[in-house]
């Protein structure tokens, strides 16, 4: 038993778990799907595989740090969901990845590295998140559903870009003997929320949905 060799162990071992909390804390005060007991258990996992792989030696030592890069990113794609237009989880993606670099880091002996990190990833987490609901008041995707009574397929193209709204993909649907169009736009939440009044008002539209 080399005491030098255990105290550096647990040492990094508790640094892994700070830092993990750290990150995990913003996550949970965002309510994400991965909060702090997942960030906790990736920065330490990532920091024991680092720790084994050292001890092991062997001419490819980071074998094991290579598939830690592999396993994390199975993690990731399973946080990831798209629906249509809109693709949510990838910040969430990207923070377990980053946390197991951190980990890593830890592992590895790079305290510095480590902590600096963290202080960037919680500020781009938490600060960049604020300018990101103010960029998404003005450019959001939203799909629309809607039955049309009488009014044309060209004609609701014409109000969309009235309402400086832009398409990105559209579809037809035939439900009940009545036409519906599935339009997948992009603009404002002032122009969106604008245009939802005009739908409602207008008598050619028999329902719509978002």
């Amino acid at each position: 038993m080399n005491f030098n060799v255990d105290y550096e162990i647990g040492l990094r071992l508790l640094i892994s778990f700070i830092l993990g909390a750290a990150i995990g804390l913003e996550r949970e005060y965002n309510s994400k799907a991965a909060g702090l007991r997942t960030m906790i258990m990736i920065c330490l996992g990532s920091t024991i595989f680092t720790e084994i792989s050292m001890f092991m030696g062997g001419s490819t030592p980071d074998r094991i740090a290579s598939n830690i890069v592999t396993g994390v990113g199975f993690l990731g794609a399973g946080v990831i969901f798209k629906d249509g237009l809109s693709i949510s989880g990838i910040t969430t993606a990207t923070t377990i990845w980053i946390a197991a670099a951190l980990g890593m880091a830890v592992g590895s002996g790079e305290y510095f590295i480590a902590v600096v990190s963290t202080g960037v990833i919680i500020i781009v987490l938490s600060l960049f998140n604020k300018v990101q609901h103010v960029v998404e008041r003005w450019h959001q995707v939203r799909t629309y559903k809607i039955c049309l009574a009488s009014i044309q397929d060209e004609e609701t193209e014409k109000e969309f870009k009235n309402f400086s709204l832009s398409i990105y993909r559209k579809r037809s649907l035939k439900e009940n003997g009545k036409f519906t169009m599935v339009y997948e736009v992009t603009g404002s939440e002032k122009k969106l929320e604008e245009f939802n009044l005009f739908l409602k008002k207008n008598e050619k539209v028999a329902s719509f949905e978002y």
